[in-house]
């Protein structure tokens, strides 16, 4: 048995999800699809010509990663429990970011061995106690730069970021939406030691590749002749090459 919202619950509903369409310039047509909801019960919801059901809000919210019902939003975004992360890291769901918890090989090239790639270990999962998603690294032979941090992941540019913020200091990572394989391909912009004590911005191509328990992965700097090198390289190589990210000459 379907259960309708009543009238004014309904209309706000309505309102809510009208502004975040206008504001995402989202269409009807893809909230439609993305909810698994005909456009035509959409559209009638939309303008009041008929109520709203429990089930239909539901997803809508896990669509849009954002909380429609009055009793959610009362406690606020990104809290324990609440299931949504804050507005300022996209609102997602959890239920609609479950995919991208795991733990990820992760490859970029080294900035200190010529030619060689560095890999190490990232984990990615929802943290309870924030009420969002965060990431972790380990594997890495320079221990004390391990990075951890929160995953943004904003509908409207659609691409997932994993940002370390600490003492005012940013290290980010933008990735686009998984490529074949689950892959997900960006850009990696970080500080590295110059001479001396200097530290000088650095960016450069950073894949994450699903872990899997039978691969036998090399981690710390994977040089030329090594048994991954040419694997890693060729992931490397064709984030450019295919447009995951854009490095201009």
């Amino acid at each position: 048995m379907q259960h309708d919202l009543e009238s004014d619950r309904s209309e706000a509903v309505a309102l809510l999800v009208r502004e975040e369409l206008a504001r995402r310039r989202l269409s009807r047509q893809w909230l439609a699809d993305e909810a698994r909801v005909s456009l035509s019960t959409l559209e009638k919801a939309l303008s009041g010509r008929r109520p709203f059901t429990l089930a239909t809000v539901v997803r809508l919210e896990q669509a849009l990663g954002l909380s429609l019902r009055e009793d959610k939003r009362s406690g606020g975004e990104g809290q324990a429990g609440n299931g949504l992360a804050p507005d300022a890291m996209g609102a997602y769901a959890r239920a609609g970011v479950r995919w991208l918890e795991g733990e990820y090989l992760t490859l970029r090239p080294s900035f200190s061995a010529a030619g060689a790639i560095y890999a190490y270990r990232t984990l990615i999962e929802w943290d309870e106690a924030k009420g969002h998603l965060v990431f972790s690294e380990t594997e890495r032979l320079d221990h004390e730069f391990d990075q951890h941090g929160f995953v943004s992941f904003p509908h409207f540019s659609g691409h997932i970021y994993l940002v370390t913020a600490e003492a005012g200091q940013y290290r980010l990572a933008i990735l686009g939406r998984p490529s074949g394989g689950g892959v997900l391909n960006g850009v990696l912009t970080t500080l590295v030691a110059g001479d001396g004590a200097q530290l000088i911005p650095a960016a450069t191509p950073i894949a994450l590749i699903p872990a899997r328990p039978d691969a036998q992965s090399d981690y710390g700097v994977v040089r030329p002749g090594d048994r991954c090198h040419d694997e890693y390289r060729a992931c490397i190589d064709k984030i450019p090459q295919r447009g995951y990210a854009l490095f201009p000459a």
